[in-house]
């Protein structure tokens, strides 16, 4: 018995022989990969009706507000609810907010721009993604964590670690995907065209993940637990647990410093001018990068020092930031995003590993609820920061500086948490 579970411990498809992991896997693909589109082309359309790189910034603050408020009490509810039914809502929230998107993509291309109305159009155009983003930090507080925490509820134990390898790969190469191909298909067919691919893809998401089994909450958490109490309790073990507290804040300020994603449209139109295709190959890059570790890592999981490993990452992944904003040629733009895109997906899977390990699945929902607030909101706080610095400092400067502030991140994480440092699993 125990070779038999050795054995399954050491196959790398393991947890895909899972039907409902398998399910929830294909679902989440498509869900993830279809917002991924329509946050990137939201960033291209913001640009282009506005020509502000700050106004590219406000989307990142229009969805992490909500996001950030909300995310303690919903990993309440996610611990107390039942984890498909959540999913399924958050996943149709989702689905309205791009219709609406579409509406309004439809609705610009019919307009007449001759009427006295035309002046105000793109104002008001402006206004309304803004809101729609808004919304969608809403939903993402509860529907992000909640797939996290049912990968417990689906997975045994001893394969854990395989399905969040697994499960870190497939959120990745999905967001990966996503990023990347649209600014081909804007390129092709418009922001329209890419709209509807991004409601076919969360329909098809929609399916997959409705065949999995109802899972209710776990039998480990304490009765008529008051809300508040439930919080701390969460905020509590994040902080008692070094390695989880230390992974989180050092993935926090490493993408609000260094994320240079949200710059990419400037520096497409203006810097490298390359126009839609070069955009759609700059997405590209890290995204290349990031899908080559996870198929390596996949198939030859990291077996010694992840955590000293997880800091030279991140500090490669700053460096990368400062050659690309400094670069003033498509190749070399192309070769610093790609070799950040590598570095920053093994820097995501070691991380997801530490947190699914250390973590008691009675409170799963608030320890992954507190991971969206390090980790998924810092994307949206560092596009803020990257709108604003670029305002404040200019495009180049802030991009560098960005990356300078990782790298002291790395720095200051290594003396200060050596057991992060020292973590292994």
């Amino acid at each position: 018995m125990e070779k038999s579970q050795s054995l399954q411990k050491n196959d790398p498809f393991a947890a895909l022989k899972v039907v409902e992991f398998r399910n929830l896997m294909l679902g989440r693909f498509l869900f993830i990969m279809g917002l991924r589109m329509m946050g990137t082309l939201v960033g291209w359309w913001i640009y282009e009706l506005t020509n502000e790189p700050f106004a590219i910034g406000l989307i990142g603050l229009a969805e992490v507000i909500p996001a950030v408020s909300l995310a303690l009490y919903a990993g309440h509810v996610i611990d107390i609810s039942e984890k498909r039914k959540l999913i399924l809502r958050g996943v149709s929230l989702y689905w309205i907010c791009a219709i609406i998107l579409l509406g309004l993509s439809i609705y610009n291309d019919k307009a007449d721009s001759t009427n006295a109305f035309a002046a105000h159009r793109t104002l008001i155009i402006a206004i309304c993604i803004y809101f729609i983003i808004f919304c969608t930090g809403i939903i993402r507080s509860f529907t992000g964590p909640s797939f996290g925490t049912i990968v417990g509820a689906i997975i045994p134990k001893e394969l854990l670690q395989n399905a969040t390898t697994w499960s870190q790969g497939i959120w990745l190469t999905a967001s990966i995907l996503g990023h990347a191909i649209v600014g081909f298909i804007i390129a092709g067919f418009g922001h329209t065209g890419a709209l509807i691919g991004v409601v076919a893809l969360v329909s098809i998401g929609y399916f997959f993940i409705a065949k999995i089994k109802a899972k209710p909450p776990h039998a480990d958490l304490v009765a008529n637990q008051e809300t508040l109490e439930s919080v701390k309790e969460g905020l509590r073990f994040v902080y008692n647990t070094k390695e989880v507290l230390g992974a989180l804040s050092l993935d926090l300020f490493a993408v609000l410093f260094g994320g240079a994603v949200a710059m990419i449209p400037v520096y497409a139109v203006d810097i490298l001018k390359v126009g839609p295709i070069g955009f759609g190959w700059l997405n590209a890059a890290s995204d290349i990068g990031a899908i080559l570790i996870i198929f390596i890592i996949t198939l030859f999981p990291v077996t010694a020092g992840q955590g000293k490993k997880l800091l030279i990452a991140v500090g490669g992944f700053g460096f990368c930031i400062i050659v690309f904003a400094l670069s003033k040629l498509f190749w070399v733009s192309f070769a610093a995003l790609l070799i950040s895109g590598i570095l920053d997906g093994f820097s995501m899977i070691v991380r997801g590993t530490i947190v699914q390990l250390k973590t008691p699945d009675h409170m799963r929902g608030r320890v992954m609820s507190v991971n969206s607030m390090f980790i998924n909101s810092s994307n949206e706080f560092g596009q803020f920061e990257s709108g604003v610095a670029a305002k404040l400092l200019g495009v180049i400067p802030s991009v560098v500086f960005g990356g300078t502030m990782t790298i002291l991140v790395v720095l200051t994480t290594w003396f200060k948490a050596p057991t992060l440092r020292k973590m292994e699993y």
